[in-house]
């Protein structure tokens, strides 16, 4: 009976721990959600200074030798009629410089996710895809934005990444600046949903692995967003339903 009743709970362990490290991304603000990353920041939108800083981590289906880099998508769903010129903060035409992106995890703890790139990726955002961006944002949402990421290691040095180890991807820094003042975005207190849609781990020899799906969450709000869809791709469905009432 005792047997029993401990293979039960090794099984319920373990059951456990492979939900945990399910193959996927996952996205949270101020640290890696295994490391008490949080799924929502405020901000009362009243001065120009300081960031909030979000954290894409990824688990791999299997064991990868040669990594040499990783392309992330992050979509932004602001909850109004068009995302906001505060949202608009990068690129040519951005009403504000808000946006960056980093690789570096030196002083993060590494208790519950790993850094596969030891300070040594370079990179940053590519572009921010907009209505009003030249490639257009996919779907001609006016209420949505996407971000392209993009980091590398040198050639010389590829790093390995193992199968049920979740690993810091990256970290996107929203500075807080042009919020107050007479140069000031609007659009600070919309609620806006960011979701990791695409996280894509590139090796030496050109394949790759390409994660669309949350491990345990993909998704981060801005101001308390609700119902917040996963990609734009949900978020388009929806707008075509809305504007179909119209016509």
């Amino acid at each position: 009976m005792k047997l029993g009743f401990w293979l039960c709970l090794l099984h319920v362990a373990t059951l456990s721990a492979g939900e945990a490290a399910a193959a996927g991304a996952n996205f949270a603000w101020s640290g890696c959600l295994a490391e008490g990353g949080s799924v929502n920041t405020t901000f009362a939108c009243n001065s120009n200074s300081g960031t909030r800083v979000a954290v894409g981590s990824f688990v791999v289906a299997s064991d990868h030798a040669g990594v040499v880099g990783i392309e992330a998508t992050v979509d932004i769903i602001a909850k109004s009629e068009a995302l906001p010129n505060w949202w608009r903060a990068f690129g040519i035409g951005s009403c504000r410089s808000g946006l960056s992106a980093n690789f570096s995890f030196g002083l993060d703890p590494a208790s519950a996710c790993t850094d596969p790139w030891s300070g040594q990726a370079t990179g940053g955002i590519g572009a921010l895809r907009t209505v009003w961006s030249s490639p257009q944002v996919d779907g001609h949402n006016p209420a949505t934005g996407q971000l392209l990421l993009v980091g590398a290691l040198p050639s010389s040095s590829p790093t390995e990444l193992l199968a049920n180890t979740e690993y810091y991807g990256f970290k996107l820094v929203l500075t807080l600046g042009k919020t107050v003042g007479s140069t000031a975005c609007d659009g600070c207190a919309t609620p806006v949903c960011l979701a990791l849609s695409s996280t894509k781990l590139v090796m030496s020899d050109n394949s790759f692995e390409l994660l669309s799906r949350a491990s345990t969450s993909n998704v981060i709000t801005w101001q308390g967003a609700e119902s917040c869809p996963a990609s734009i791709a949900a978020a388009n469905r929806r707008w075509g339903e809305i504007r179909a009432l119209y016509h």
